[in-house]
């Protein structure tokens, strides 16, 4: 992945690398040009070598100060650039359709956009500074062989040791961080959570339990922030103490080589200077371990999101029939336990389910969100998984219990992006008794809902959600429990003018709801994971005890 992201780059990058490469190597050149200096200007009191010598200097940090801007700006912009990549790879994931079985909740998928993504991107900070620091040392351990070829020698040698020392910290790093991602994005999901649901759980006299829970997730962050953070110290405490060990050792040597003479005092600043010098890139590498390090734990999370498996399999068939019906032959899923159900075209077909897991299991077999389940499903008489994903998606809608409203207008979330007239819009919003929804604000239409709905009543989130599955007007349309959060009259009327609404189309309706019921042409009780009756409203009830215990109020 990470050959990927340089890959995407190269051009800006290569153009970075150089220039970065070019101001370490210039900055290694400033303590070789002083010693020089010394030597052969101030030591011989050549006033002209001196003069040539302040301007080449002159030269030199305009070189160094310019390279530095312009390479890092090339990386800083790779960066961020990469960075964007990689969190439109995770929203693109996280949207599609056919959805991924990645196993996070929106929260740690928001954690993977944002603060995964971006220290993934960092690799590109981590490869272009270490390249850098790459060229300093080489120019430093050239520098010093030609002045004294065991000092060079030893200088190479110390650096060998301390790029070991770093490596043997870095994977305990890695494995640290990866944990601290993971906590942190189990945190974050769970905040998430409460925050949304914080309602539900004032009305149950939950709150207690919820932040006990909260605090105990909390604690497990924290104990994953302190096992990294402690790593990150031994790691630069390594850094450190090698850079600073090297740089005494090589100072200590070159003094005692200019004390017997094998040194000029030019030369004895330039090596002081160099390995003074040569300690920051040397915790620059150790930086870029640390950096590598994190990015490394980051990307696993972000490939674990995008490289996810779709739970929906697409096929290749373009078109469904437009008088299309539905059908489930011996399906087997969770509760399911060889289904047999078929609405066919043109009819109201209602289903009882006693155990509520039946339903939920129903409407993920419907919805093409349980890869791997048995039986079939045949929609207008062709098999689901041969259609294209378009194709089934414009041909079954399932509107689940849990109406989905987005931050906007009414319009907005009726049309959902689609192409829809006043007149059409009209029609679906009286079919679902929504009018007086719009009729209540000024704005009408365009008056705007908050985040999830939170401005509107939960019967009202339910009829809007109902009026936009209307409108969509698909060939099946499947619907789960519409009608649980409104009153006996806004029910009855729903009822009525749902079913007239939808004649001639195939529309299923899980539901107890006796108004709706009332209305089916069919209604297919399941229990223990199969269909065991079928018949009217009327039928079952008077034939059936424990169908008019569940359904009748």
């Amino acid at each position: 992945m990470f050959a990927a992201s340089l890959r995407r780059n190269s051009g800006r990058l290569t153009a970075g690398w150089l220039l970065l490469a070019l101001h370490q190597t210039a900055e290694a050149a400033v303590p070789i040009a002083i010693g020089l200096i010394i030597d052969r200007a101030v030591a011989t009191g050549d006033l002209t070598a001196l003069a040539r010598s302040v301007a080449g200097l002159a030269v030199l940090f305009t070189v160094l100060a310019l390279a530095w801007r312009h390479g890092a700006r090339q990386g800083v912009t790779s960066l961020e650039r990469e960075a964007h990549l990689l969190r439109v790879d995770v929203a693109r994931a996280g949207l599609d359709p056919r959805g991924r079985r990645t196993g996070l909740r929106t929260g740690e998928m928001l954690t993977v956009a944002s603060s995964d993504a971006q220290k993934t991107a960092l690799i590109i900070r981590a490869v272009s500074i270490g390249i850098g620091a790459v060229a300093a040392i080489v120019v430093s351990s050239v520098a010093l062989l030609v002045i004294d070829v065991p000092l060079g020698l030893g200088v190479l040698a110390g650096v060998t040791l301390s790029v070991l020392l770093n490596g043997r910290v870095g994977p305990r790093l890695t494995r640290h961080s990866a944990v601290l991602q993971q906590a942190t994005g189990r945190v974050t999901a769970m905040a998430a959570d409460l925050l949304g649901g914080v309602r539900t759980l004032r009305g149950i006299g939950a709150r207690t339990a919820a932040s006990d829970r909260y605090h105990v997730v909390g604690q497990e962050a924290l104990r994953a922030g302190l096992r990294a953070a402690t790593t990150t110290g031994l790691y630069q405490g390594v850094t450190v103490a090698s850079s600073g060990l090297f740089l005494a050792a090589v100072a200590g040597f070159a003094g005692w080589s200019a004390l017997t003479g094998r040194l000029t005092v030019g030369q004895l600043v330039t090596v002081v200077g160099l390995a003074q010098f040569i300690a920051e890139p040397l915790r620059t590498l150790g930086f870029c371990g640390q950096i590598t390090a994190r990015a490394r734990a980051s990307a696993r999370r972000w490939a674990a999101a995008v490289d996810a498996v779709p739970e929906m399999p697409s096929g290749t068939r373009e078109t469904a029939p437009e008088q299309a019906g539905l059908t489930l032959r011996d399906v087997v899923h969770r509760t399911l336990d060889g289904l047999d159900l078929h609405a066919p075209h043109g009819e109201f077909t209602a289903v009882v389910a006693h155990d509520p897991r039946d339903a939920d299991a129903l409407l993920a077999v419907i919805g093409g969100q349980a890869a791997g389940h048995g039986g079939e499903v045949l929609v207008g008489g062709v098999p689901a998984g041969e259609l294209a994903l378009g194709a089934r998606r414009g041909t079954v809608l399932v509107e689940q219990h849990d109406v989905a409203l987005f931050e906007g207008s009414l319009r907005e979330n009726l049309t959902a992006g689609g192409a829809h007239g006043d007149e059409a819009i009209a029609g679906a919003v009286a079919a679902a008794v929504a009018d007086d929804i719009v009729a209540l604000h000024p704005a009408g239409l365009e008056h705007r809902v908050t985040e999830r709905g939170g401005s509107l009543s939960g019967g009202q989130r339910q009829r809007i959600g109902l009026a936009r599955a209307l409108l969509a007007s698909p060939p099946v349309l499947v619907l789960h429990e519409p009608t649980t959060a409104v009153d006996a009259v806004t029910e009855e009327a729903m009822a009525q003018r749902l079913a007239a609404h939808r004649r001639g189309h195939c529309t299923v309706v899980i539901t107890s709801s006796p108004a709706l019921l009332a209305r089916a042409d069919r209604v297919v009780v399941i229990e223990g994971g199969r269909a065991v009756r079928t018949g009217t409203h009327t039928l079952l009830a008077a034939s059936d005890p424990a169908y008019r215990k569940a359904v009748l109020r």
